[in-house]
């Protein structure tokens, strides 16, 4: 009985033999050669370097711009110790007992393949201006560098570059060429949209049948475009300007002139105005108090005179 509860009792401590370090043994005789992808654990990271256990008998270390080329990526932010990261090996040896890594090689591939998911969808992210250059700005997406021509900065084109250091936009990615790393970026498309759905939001708030005054815009040979003063613009059509028939909006129109008009429609989120509605509802404002006058001129005429008179 006794001897059964020591036999129960007793706990055997587990001798680790080389059996167990085989595969650390094994990982740390192979030699690295460049080129190879290895797969490290972080072991502590700096504003400019990161260094990693390679379970090998040299650490690794991976450089910043050898992780992301953007120059407002943060290491230490986004990289924490006990991460996993896979990267080529640039040289078996730095010089100072370290394996020169770059997680950009295998990072770039990846980055290129979003690039384009992103050109096919048509997706509107934002990203920062880093830089202003000759014709335009510099703005990295997935730590790529990216070049925004100055034409499609904004909705209209920007004259003085240099506003726009340092600031955030949305832009949609117009060409993604990994071979020849052409990576061009816009911000006239979302900017554009912007506006239109800005303007949608105006345009539903526009009363059908409301008056306003406007500036003429533009002169077509089907109408005028006027800039209202709620900041909208709307469409004039030659056969609302006058009442009588014209062939030319120009006959009647300059560009630049102010105007009255009339809300016909909103419909479609587009304003369609009218100048003859205007100049009629005038005219016939006009006829009823000339007639209310008259007549009440003649009433105090006959009242005077029959003051006068004795019956």
């Amino acid at each position: 009985m006794s001897q059964e509860h020591n036999e129960t009792d007793v706990v055997e401590e587990k001798v680790e033999t080389m059996a167990d370090y085989m595969e650390e043994l094994e990982a740390s005789f192979q030699r690295v050669r460049k080129g190879d992808v290895l797969t490290g654990t972080v072991v502590s990271v700096t504003e400019e370097a990161v260094l990693l256990d390679l379970k090998y008998f040299a650490g690794g270390i991976i450089h910043k711009e050898d992780i992301n080329g953007d120059p407002d990526y943060h290491l230490a932010a986004e990289i924490h110790p006990g991460d996993e990261i896979t990267a080529t090996v640039l040289r078996p040896d730095d010089g100072e007992g370290n394996v020169l890594l770059s997680a950009k090689l295998l990072g770039d591939q990846k980055a290129w393949e979003t690039c384009s998911t992103l050109l096919n969808d048509r997706t509107i992210v934002t990203v920062k201006i880093t830089e202003i250059v000759k014709g335009g700005a510099v703005a990295y997406l997935e730590g790529i560098r990216g070049f925004i021509p100055a034409s499609k900065l904004a909705a209209e084109y920007v004259e003085d570059l240099e506003t726009y250091q340092g600031k955030s936009i949305e832009v949609t990615v117009v060409t993604a060429d990994e071979e020849n790393k052409k990576l061009i970026l816009s911000g006239r498309e979302p900017a554009l949209l912007k506006q239109k759905e800005e303007n949608n939001i105006k345009i539903a708030k526009c009363q059908v049948g409301a008056v306003m005054e406007g500036t003429v815009d533009s002169l077509k040979d089907y109408g005028a475009f006027i800039n209202l003063e709620n900041g909208l613009t709307g469409l004039l059509h030659i056969s609302q300007i006058s009442s009588q028939r014209i062939k030319h909006p120009g006959a009647v129109l300059k560009e630049g002139q102010k105007v009255k008009v009339k809300i016909l429609s909103t419909a479609d989120h587009k304003i369609s105005l009218s100048m003859k509605a205007v100049q009629e509802e005038e005219e016939a404002a006009e006829a009823v108090t000339f007639d209310y006058e008259e007549n009440g001129s003649a009433s105090t005429d006959l009242s005077a005179l029959l003051k006068g008179l004795k019956f």
